[in-house]
């Protein structure tokens, strides 16, 4: 099912585009919960006069949810899709309102809820929403049994040697759903009409086609495990045999472990490369700083020797204009004053 969302404002507008009936055959309200208002424009005035107690200009949270051409989907399969969003987004309990949309036999919903928390006068903030609403698109897809798009499938899921070096690591920390490679191997059946183009499909998701010890046809992933072709497309033997021939043509799985190593250690290689060209520029880097750390350090100490220098000069200097010169510092010392001004200057020498 795809989902689509975005925070907004304008609850009247909305409201208006989800009750009108010129691109829709049928038009039901379903759900208004959390709202004093039992109608969809009551409700969001209702949401719009909250919000203007606060800052937040975007305070609804709108999503469709559209399920695959071709698929139908009942009430149930909507209302539960909408529930694992609110949970998955943090918007439980928040006021939230429903409306089915029919056209052509189709059905679709739009989810809309009010993102401003009533006690506390603030909005629920939603970090990262386009990621968890792929997450759960993406199980909806594998509950279903539904075809899923490419661009909803585990990114690790197609062929190692086209990463790049952070997609290596990301891939190798990666767990694969079952269900999800159940679903990219049918998948890979239903559009291949030949053993070839089967082929080409499994290699631009991480397969390598291979001949198996007791179970026919497999396929083998970049980590080395095999997979049974009948049980992760769920098909039988003798339908894979007719579509394809005989299995021994194949290689068998040790020599397509052989393949697939020796291009990954090419493709390490090149990541080795790559990282050993990194850090020489890192370290090439790190001296220039560390010469340039070191030079401005020495300049610096030079100053602070200079300055100190020359305050030392100067404080020298007026101490030893304290004492006087001449009759006057005869007449001084007679009087004792001169040996206090002498004592002075030692103690602030020490």
């Amino acid at each position: 099912m795809i989902l689509k969302a975005k925070e907004r404002g304008g609850g009247q507008q909305l409201a208006r585009y989800l009750l009108a009936m010129r691109d829709n055959d049928h038009v039901e309200l379903h759900e208004v919960r959390g709202f004093a208002s039992e109608d969809l424009r009551g409700a969001f005035s209702e949401a719009d006069a909250i919000a203007a107690g606060t800052r937040c200009e975007k305070h609804l949270f709108s999503m469709s949810l559209n399920p695959p051409e071709g698929a139908q989907a009942n009430i149930e399969a909507f209302e539960q899709a909408i529930d694992d969003v609110e949970r998955k987004l943090g918007l439980e309990n928040q006021p939230r309102a429903i409306v089915f949309h029919e056209k052509d036999g189709r059905r679709h919903a739009h989810a809309v809820w009010s993102r401003i928390d009533a006690e506390r006068m603030r909005a629920i903030n939603l970090p990262h929403y386009k990621i968890k609403l792929r997450d759960v698109s993406r199980k909806l897809y594998m509950e279903h049994g539904w075809d899923m798009p490419r661009g909803l499938q585990d990114r690790s899921l197609r062929d190692p040697l086209t990463f790049t070096r952070a997609e290596w690591q990301q891939a190798a920390r990666a767990g694969l759903d079952a269900r999800e490679l159940k679903a990219v191997f049918r998948q890979c059946w239903d559009r291949s009409d030949s053993q070839a183009a089967f082929d080409r499909a499994l290699r631009e998701r991480g397969f390598w086609l291979a001949r198996g010890d007791r179970r026919g046809f497999v396929a083998v992933d970049y980590r080395g495990e095999v997979y049974s072709l009948s049980r992760y497309a769920g098909v039988k033997a003798k339908e894979i045999e007719a579509r394809f021939g005989d299995a021994r043509a194949l290689r068998s799985v040790q020599d397509v472990k052989a393949e697939i190593s020796g291009g990954m250690n090419a493709k390490l290689q090149a990541f080795i490369k790559d990282v050993e060209r990194d850090a020489a520029r890192r370290s090439a880097v790190i001296d220039f700083r560390k010469a340039d750390l070191l030079a401005r350090q020495r300049e610096e100490r030079k100053r602070l020797t200079d300055a100190h220098e020359r305050r030392w000069q100067a404080e020298t200097k007026a101490r030893a204009e304290r004492l006087p010169r001449g009759f006057s510092g005869i007449w001084h010392r007679l009087t004792g004053r001169y040996a206090k001004v002498k004592a002075q200057n030692e103690r602030e020498t020490c």
